[in-house]
């Protein structure tokens, strides 16, 4: 017998670990503009990126702030997950409290940087990952 294909929603797809960090200062909350021409772009996230292989979420989250807005950072502590799946992977976000240890936040991937109020997140596009962890930051506040 031939299997003609499995129906996409119940294809397996993989996942994509993306860790991202909150950094907070004077109650406001860094959030970075995505670029124009990168998937996604011109909607707002958290800032962070992928997990490597053979890193943790930890690790991830310091490098890849270091690398975007060329901060140092201590995890504090994990915040809140969420997944969203696509056709072609499931991302699973994993957001951490951060405090910042060192340099000036700047943006050298994103488009732009802003910090907001936990009351203002609800008027930004953001990314559909981050969605669920900004409303559980902004009903936190």
């Amino acid at each position: 017998m031939r299997v003609r294909g499995i129906p996409a929603i119940l294809r397996r797809v993989p996942f994509i670990e993306v860790a991202a960090g909150i950094l907070s200062s004077e109650g406001r909350v860094l959030i970075a503009k995505r670029s124009a021409g990168a998937p996604l772009g011109g909607l707002w996230e958290l800032p962070g990126g992928k997990v490597e292989p053979g890193e943790t979420s930890e690790e991830a989250v310091r490098r890849e702030l270091s690398e975007e807005l060329g901060v140092a950072v201590r995890v504090e502590g994990l915040f809140a997950t969420s997944e969203y799946p696509s056709e072609l992977a499931t991302i699973r976000l994993s957001a951490y409290r951060v405090t910042l240890l060192g340099g000036t936040p700047e943006p050298t991937v994103h488009e732009e940087l802003r910090w907001v109020s936990p009351s203002e997140l609800e008027g930004y596009d953001f990314a559909p990952p981050d969605v669920p962890i900004v409303r559980a930051l902004a009903a936190r506040a």
